[in-house]
């Protein structure tokens, strides 16, 4: 696709919304960049005296509804909603919307291999990514797991791969997308607040197989209701994965030992306690991990290596260290309940729970269901915080209390453990409100607990 020339509003301000504006911009495009920031704050979080530099345009304080039909294409970042006005009418004067991803996908010379799912995108696609790089040195390993798809496109050749993790919000304006290999790892309620319904959030993630053809590969989670649906619908291979059962076909996990049947393979792949990562849904990461890789043609002794010497990514049930007897882990990527549940049942020890946050329309009855018998303390924050201690009241569990602020949060559950408990940040809720993403608020906890 060749941009030169066109006349482009880039919405968002935020990481990929910025690498989009520069890539268009050294190529030629006329670029706009919109953010509903006012131009002071701009100027406090950005160089925008730089990208005015680079010959990009800025649109700041109010969303582009009256200049939007100028344009021929507007790029909306993650963050942005599609069901704002001025996306309507930019659709309806022929103003083609698209996503940052679909940007950069016109772009790639190369194959991709894209996760998405509810939970696990993230831990799956940093595996997915070192897995690959085993027979593809150069894999660019992008998208919503923090390095934005724009910064690494025009730098790959056609013998590179991409690694992408896709969420639901990249999805919703992408339409040529077409990954070689896909992968949806699981799909519980989430983002209800901006998809409405399970319907529609459902519709958006099968997105992702939507082109493929019969040449590329399909990878699903055989024990999830939804992924099974999906099954029927995409026209790729089908390569399906399962902690729960022994398969005809595909990777399942077999008493300790993930095991493959699949393309002439007949073995053992790998024992669980070889892994560095904790729990049930990260072997299931694992298996996902491992069927990208293979659909790739990364040889068995090369996945086992890696998966080996893989510690887990940062903010998911991530160690942080142990004081006064009392181990500490950051799980702040545990952003719905569902992804916090499966943190809860990892720990081995009992636990002084922090939860709470930003309010994505989440129900968290399962979540408390599981807090007998395992959780010693809730310590809640956030917008959500007496939604949950309803819900907590509702199932009889009374061991919760409340903080007004993050410190006291820590200063709680430090009073609250005692020697051979963990203290667990899983809050179930998404971290805006209090901070700009799960990663500073897992950073900050990192650095309470040090303290």
């Amino acid at each position: 696709m060749n941009y030169t020339g066109k006349k482009i509003i880039v919405c968002g301000m935020a990481r990929s919304g910025i690498a989009a504006a520069k890539m268009l911009a050294s190529m030629g495009a006329d670029v706009t960049l919109q953010d509903m920031k006012p131009m002071d704050a701009l100027m406090k979080l950005h160089d925008i005296e730089g990208y005015k530099k680079e010959g990009i345009k800025i649109y700041a304080g109010a969303n582009p509804d009256s200049i939007i039909k100028e344009f021929d294409y507007a790029v909306l970042s993650p963050g942005v909603p599609c069901d704002l006005p001025f996306v309507k009418e930019a659709v309806e004067n022929g103003v083609k919307v698209i996503s940052e991803v679909e940007l950069a996908y016109t772009l790639t010379p190369c194959p991709v291999c894209a996760i998405t799912g509810t939970n696990g995108k993230t831990t799956t696609t940093t595996l997915t990514g070192l897995l690959l790089e085993k027979k593809y040195k150069n894999t660019a390993v992008v998208g919503n797991i923090g390095v934005a798809y724009s910064e690494k496109v025009l730098s790959l050749k056609k013998d590179d791969y991409v690694c992408a993790e896709i969420s639901s919000f990249q999805l919703e304006t992408a339409w040529e997308f077409k990954p070689h290999i896909s992968a949806v790892l699981n799909i519980t309620p989430d983002h209800l607040n901006r998809h409405k319904t399970m319907e529609n959030y459902v519709a958006t993630k099968e997105k992702i197989f939507g082109n493929q053809t019969a040449d590329d590969f399909t990878i699903l989670n055989k024990n999830d209701e939804y992924c099974m649906k999906m099954a029927d619908k995409t026209k790729g291979k089908v390569f399906f994965f399962s902690s729960a059962e022994k398969l005809d076909e595909g990777i399942y996990l077999d008493g300790e030992n993930i095991h493959i049947k699949w393309n002439g393979i007949n073995e053992d792949l790998i024992n669980v306690n070889e892994l560095k990562i904790l729990g049930v849904h990260n072997y299931e990461n694992v298996m996902a991990a491992a069927a990208c890789a293979l659909c790739a043609g990364v040889g068995l002794e090369n996945i086992r290596e890696v998966l080996r010497d893989f510690n887990g990514v940062e903010h998911r049930i991530e160690y942080c260290g142990t004081f006064d007897g009392v181990d500490y882990y950051n799980d702040s990527k545990g952003t719905n309940p569902d992804a916090s549940i499966r943190a809860v049942l990892a720990m081995k020890k009992p636990i002084v729970l922090i939860g709470g946050g930003y309010d994505k329309g989440s129900d968290y009855d399962e979540w408390v269901e599981l807090f007998n018998g395992r959780v010693k303390k809730l310590v809640l924050i956030g917008v959500t915080a007496p939604k949950i201690a309803e819900c907590c009241d509702k199932y009889g569990f009374k061991d919760y209390e409340f903080a007004d602020t993050f410190e006291e949060c820590i200063d709680k559950c430090k009073a609250s453990a005692s020697e051979g408990d963990c203290v667990l940040l899983s809050p179930a809720c998404a971290s805006w409100g209090m901070f700009e993403d799960y990663e500073q608020r897992g950073r900050i906890f990192k650095e309470l607990v040090r303290k």
